[in-house]
């Protein structure tokens, strides 16, 4: 009879949980991973696994942008923990390329390994919304067990592909531009916010892109100031654009179907004043997530933001039923 030591047990076992976590990620196009910066909100009983409503946010954004949200909904959401992400490229996370829906999703799906999330309601916003629905579809299509997603959340944006707006590289070389310029040039947000102001008109935008904005420090021994930085690499994003506007999976518009589905509960948040769903792209949404329930709110594109009430009461709904 062979005898086997408890350390070629263990060594068989981290063998098998290797092969199997290479299995899994391999769904996700074989991308490699970074580990993402996150804020959890614990319920009192301790549960840290069980039921998890898992935010992202959209471009230039971060998992800051959710907090008072996800306090407001930790109160109607008292036994689910909630954790926000800052997806790669964004907020304290790693810097990595490639900068595409799938490598984004394999990111949340080791997050959501890591942690032993069961049963995960996954919300998304905008390039957030993409990456949740990248996820859900990969998890699909390798026939991944079903406490790796339950229930779907996207806002404000459709499972497309095509260009983004002029406007948003317009953002990265202004930002660029107060990057170069010498130190001392910008010292606080007013500063930088003054050149903003030349390509974006609308205030709130420009606050929220100077959420990124490093306000420069002096050295505290010369008293000489360092350069404005922004914690997003712009280069990065800069050369990604075409891969935020794209998305892994395709519709068959002439047969209106889609060669991979989702078809657990999905709700859509569209904002009335907003073109990111519209008539044209709701075929293909439907395709994909065939279990969609369409809400809409009287907002512009940031719909959490502009009726953060009314957007948490859809929100709460839709997961207690």
């Amino acid at each position: 009879m062979r005898l086997i030591s408890s350390r070629h047990l263990v060594a068989r076992a981290v063998k098998v949980q290797t092969r199997r976590l290479s299995t899994e990620t391999a769904a996700f196009n074989g991308a490699s991973t970074v580990e993402l910066s996150h804020t959890a909100y614990i319920p009192k009983d301790g549960n840290a696994t069980v039921k998890p409503l898992v935010i992202l946010h959209g471009l230039f954004g971060s998992k800051r942008n959710w907090g008072s949200l996800c306090k407001a909904l930790h109160r109607d959401l008292p036994d689910r923990p909630i954790y926000t992400l800052d997806l790669r490229n964004h907020g304290t996370s790693p810097h990595a390329t490639p900068m595409t829906y799938s490598a984004m999703a394999a990111d949340v799906f080791k997050f959501i390994q890591d942690k032993g999330l069961e049963d995960v309601s996954l919300l998304g916003h905008s390039m957030g919304g993409k990456a949740a629905m990248a996820y859900a579809l990969h998890v699909s299509e390798a026939k991944l067990p079903p406490k790796f997603l339950s229930k779907l959340i996207v806002v404000d944006i459709a499972p497309s592909i095509g260009k983004l707006s002029p406007e948003f590289q317009q953002y990265i070389s202004a930002m660029q531009h107060i990057e170069a310029l010498e130190p001392g040039k910008i010292n606080t947000r007013t500063d930088a916010d003054k050149h903003l102001a030349a390509i974006e008109k609308d205030m709130s935008v420009r606050q929220f892109l100077l959420t990124n904005l490093k306000v420069p420090s002096h050295h505290p021994v010369t008293g000489h100031a360092h350069k404005a930085k922004f914690i997003v690499p712009l280069d990065i994003l800069s050369k990604s654009m075409e891969d935020i506007g794209s998305f892994p999976f395709k519709y068959e518009e002439e047969t209106g179907s889609s060669p991979v589905t989702w078809d657990g509960p999905t709700l859509a948040v569209k904002g009335g004043n907003s073109p990111y769903i519209n008539h044209k792209n709701l075929p293909a949404f439907r395709a994909f997530f065939p279990n969609t329930r369409l809400s809409e709110l009287q907002t512009g594109h940031w719909v959490h933001a502009e009726k953060p009430m009314e957007f948490k009461k859809l929100v709460v709904d839709f997961l207690n039923h």
